[in-house]
This record gives structure tokens, C-alpha cells and sequence, in this order.
């Protein structure tokens, strides 16, 4: 019984080590890497030659804010979705849109350590702002509708003056009709990033696609059994004014 009790004790303070390492070190260690991604794109923005480069492998070439989550909630994004990637913030899934283009910018990002950037997805609301700036722009994307609002969305939310140009895709589109503001999913439901979600054969024209953004992170929390899929529309492109930052833009959306 003592050797027993031996063995759970020493299995027990390597569970609480990983969870140590998992929710505080490994956040200490990405916070580094977010603080030296986030000097990086200051320093190549301020370079205009390099405004329209395409995005490197596992490099920051974009911002994303969530206002919802307060004003200093921001994460650079990087391209690419592998674990390198991650580790640094948020990662665009190569295969899919860039930002303010039609079809689907697919966002991914960790939930339990590692800088948990999306830790908090699950509190986003149908027309909270998902905002993501660029090199020369700002891109104000909102939350889709639930599911379960789609039947009143007139009479309901749509009358916020935040919903003003968000509206059900299935009113309008009927290939959207699995596109909701939270989807919860299957790992290998990698069709939740395609340009028309969850349905990767669907072909139509370009200029009939929906501009949307997806964010995709490990659900539930502390599990990666499924997927929580948040899905945003675009809603409007600010270009970025001479000595116009982020703070302006809140207010400009009625945000701040």
C-alpha cells in the first residue's frame, strides 16, 4: 500500500508540473515571442516597400482585435497554422482568403496556454467586432447570427444599430445554410474554413462569395475533442489615415 501510494503521489506531482508548464510557462514563453512579432510588424510597416509583400511562412503579417475583450486585447497573426505558428499567436490557414477578400480568412488559435488567444471565444455574441488591421487597413468583421436567432432576427437583434449589416446568410444564400455566428464541430471538419463552410465542393462565382472570417479553436476548454467555429461577416474597410490607430477606429464604430 505504501509503494502504491508512492506511485500516485509521484503521478500526481507530474500532472500538477504539466499543468504548471501548460497554463503558465508555455503562456510566459509565447508572450515573449507576441512581444517580439508585434516589434517586427511595427518595424516592416514602417518600411512602405514592404507593404504588399506576400505574408511569410510563419511570420506576422496582420492584427487582430476583438473590442469585446477590452481595448488592449490584440494578438499579431501569423501565417500558417502549424505548432511554431501558434506558439507565436494566432494562424492563418495558408488555403484560404486573406483579409476584406471574398470567400473565408480562417483564423486559428490556441484555447489553454500558449498565450490562450482564443481562450474566451465562447462569450462572443452575434455583431461583436472582429477587428483585424493590416499594413494600409482595418477590417471590421461581426459575429453571424446563432442558430437559434436566425427565425427572428428582424424583430430581435437585427434592430441593434451593430446588426445594421449583418443578416442571416441563409436569407440571401441558400449554400450557407450550415453558416451560423457558433458552430461546434468535429476535428476533421477542416471544410469549416472552405470559402463556402462546410461544403468544400461548392463552386460559385468570386463576386458571389460572402467576405467572411472564421476563428477556430480546440473546444471544450482544457480538451481538444471538438472544434468551436465562430464565423464573422465583413462589414466595412477603413484605410488607414496618417496617424490613424486603433483606438480611433473604436470610436468610429461606436466600439470605444
Amino acid at each position: 500500500m505504501r509503494t502504491v501510494g508512492e506511485i500516485f503521489i509521484t503521478l500526481g506531482l507530474v500532472v500538477l508540473l504539466f499543468v504548471v508548464y501548460e497554463l503558465y510557462i508555455t503562456n510566459w514563453m509565447s508572450a515573449k515571442l507576441q512581444r517580439e512579432a508585434n516589434a517586427d510588424l511595427d518595424s516592416q510597416w514602417s518600411n512602405e516597400r514592404e507593404l504588399h509583400t506576400d505574408p511569410i511562412d510563419g511570420k506576422a503579417f496582420a492584427r487582430i482585435y476583438i473590442p469585446s475583450f477590452g481595448a488592449d486585447w490584440s494578438f499579431t497573426i501569423q501565417q500558417g497554422v502549424d505548432a511554431a505558428a501558434l506558439e507565436v499567436g494566432p494562424g492563418h490557414y495558408k488555403s484560404t482568403a486573406m483579409p476584406g477578400e471574398p470567400g473565408n480568412f480562417g483564423v486559428a488559435g490556441h484555447r489553454v496556454g500558449k498565450g490562450a488567444p482564443f481562450n474566451d471565444l465562447d462569450l462572443l455574441a452575434s455583431c461583436d467586432a472582429v477587428v483585424i488591421e493590416t499594413a494600409d487597413s482595418f477590417y471590421v468583421y461581426r459575429v453571424l447570427p446563432m442558430q437559434d436567432e436566425v427565425a427572428g432576427w428582424a424583430q430581435n437583434q437585427g434592430s441593434d444599430p451593430r446588426c445594421a449589416d449583418v443578416a442571416p446568410l441563409q436569407d440571401t444564400q441558400g449554400a450557407y445554410d450550415q453558416t451560423f455566428g457558433r458552430v461546434i464541430v468535429t476535428p476533421d471538419r477542416g471544410d469549416a474554413v472552405s470559402p463556402v463552410p462546410y461544403k468544400a465542393n461548392e463552386t460559385m462565382p468570386e463576386s458571389d462569395l460572402a467576405a467572411l472570417m472564421t476563428l477556430t479553436t480546440c473546444h471544450p476548454q482544457f480538451s481538444d475533442r471538438e472544434r468551436m467555429i465562430i464565423h464573422t461577416v465583413l462589414t466595412n474597410q477603413y484605410a488607414k489615415e496618417q496617424g490613424a490607430n486603433y483606438a480611433d477606429l473604436l470610436r468610429e464604430i461606436g466600439e470605444a
